[in-house]
């Protein structure tokens, strides 16, 4: 017998045949015996809804209230489900975050959980009950509803998971693991059977959709073994309640991945601006100057090259934001100029950065002149490149994000099974 958390989301919960769907799942897991916690999402679309509604009611809404509405769609789900695994004899009951308590911060909107008790869940799972909880919230410092952020039922499951020492967390979506690349870019896309927290991590903040990075940090520091499932397999086929090995991808420490490839994946993320500073004053806190009053407006800022001019008195300054904190960023530089002192300001639009990711890199030399090469071949021209131990990122102009993923795969050998 195991404790098993099983989270399912937005499409997987759509309506109630969806749900009928999710139901059997969790049926399978009891059946066998386990001790079951479910995380659910708002359904498909439904989140979207409720933040469209807070806006039109006031665009410059209160967050405490707009935490109070959009957590709504996960409790829904929640009850409905209860009521569907009530129906087919299973004693479940549904649970909202406040109820655990999931503690958070007060940064509504944006929460970061800083306690669960596991011992409330333990309890119910010692009563053969089946606690379907409402993903995406908790309770913040002030008594109030608080939501985790986009993808935040990703991080409710994986702390849940910690909270009671579960044997597994299941994260159930509309694909059935984690691949190599994106299939919709590489029909020759693997699926992977297992995949380091590092190398999920990287993935996840590189553009790879399946996890929200928070939760793969969470799942890190705890030592939480996920699995990445498809919850449209049939919840009774062949291997589907196999405790060790499950159809998936396993998210785990790097000790139990045997044979390390030296790339694990390819990841790439679009719509990346490129911001350049033309002759910036040579000196100590220029770049605290630039870089401190974007960070005080909330923008993202990635990729970093700076130049050192020959006379050692000017340099110039490039970086990446998001497409869509350009004008931002630009009037946060335009009012920093007298301090920090630059000649001019040069940006581009519409870039893309791709990323070769592997654990296996710490100890193999060349992976980057690899990437290189396969992409001087293909004409593709690099603008910036930054690299840790397990991966490089490349910008590059958007039109070639396609061919230029499609070639590193390839390059590195990830299209051979």
């Amino acid at each position: 017998m195991a404790r098993i958390v099983m989270k399912f989301g937005g499409t997987s919960v759509a309506d109630i045949n969806r749900i009928r769907n999710v139901a059997r799942h969790v049926k399978r897991e009891v059946d066998a015996g386990h001790d079951v916690a479910v995380v659910v999402s708002a359904m498909s679309g439904k989140t979207n809804e409720l933040v469209a509604w807070t806006r039109d009611a006031s665009p410059m809404h209160d967050a405490r209230e707009y935490d109070a509405v959009v957590a709504s769609g996960e409790q829904v789900t929640a009850g409905l489900l209860a009521i569907v695994l009530q129906s087919m004899g299973i004693h479940a009951r549904s649970w909202q975050g406040w109820q655990i308590p999931i503690k958070t911060d007060g940064a509504h909107g944006a929460a970061r959980i800083t306690e669960i008790d596991g011992s409330f869940l333990i309890k119910r799972f010692g009563e053969g009950q089946v606690a379907v909880i409402a993903g995406f919230q908790g309770i913040a410092p002030d008594n109030r509803i608080s939501t985790l952020g986009r993808g935040g039922s990703d991080t409710s499951a994986v702390a849940i998971a910690a909270a009671v020492n579960a044997d597994r967390c299941d994260i159930y979506t509309d694909v059935d693991g984690v691949y190599t690349t994106d299939p919709r870019i590489e029909p020759k896309a693997r699926r992977l059977s297992r995949i380091s927290f590092e190398e999920m991590l990287e993935m996840a903040s590189l553009g790879s959709k399946v996890l929200q990075v928070r939760s793969v940090e969470l799942a890190m520091v705890y030592k939480v073994r996920t699995f990445v499932r498809s919850s449209f397999d049939d919840p009774n086929a062949p291997g589907m309640g196999d405790l060790l090995n499950p159809p998936g991808t396993l998210i785990c420490d790097e000790d139990e991945i045997v044979e390390q490839q030296v790339v694990t994946g390819i990841a790439y993320a679009k719509d990346e601006a490129q911001i350049s500073l033309r002759r910036v004053s040579d000196r100590p806190g220029v770049a605290a100057g630039i870089f401190g009053p974007l960070a005080e407006a909330n923008i993202n800022v990635d990729m970093i090259v700076q130049n050192i001019s020959e006379d050692g008195k000017f340099t110039d300054m490039t970086f990446t934001v998001p497409s869509g904190d350009v004008g931002k960023a630009l009037n946060v530089l335009e009012k920093g100029k007298n301090s920090v002192g630059y000649d001019v300001i040069q940006h581009d639009d519409g870039m893309s950065k791709v990323s070769v990711i592997g654990i296996g890199m710490r100890s193999h030399a060349g992976v980057a002149a690899t990437a290189f090469k396969a992409l001087s071949e293909k004409g593709i021209n690099i603008r910036a490149i930054t690299t840790s131990e397990i991966k490089i990122s490349i910008l590059i102009d958007g039109a070639y994000t396609e061919l230029a993923v499609r070639t590193l795969h390839s390059v590195y050998g990830l299209d051979k099974h």
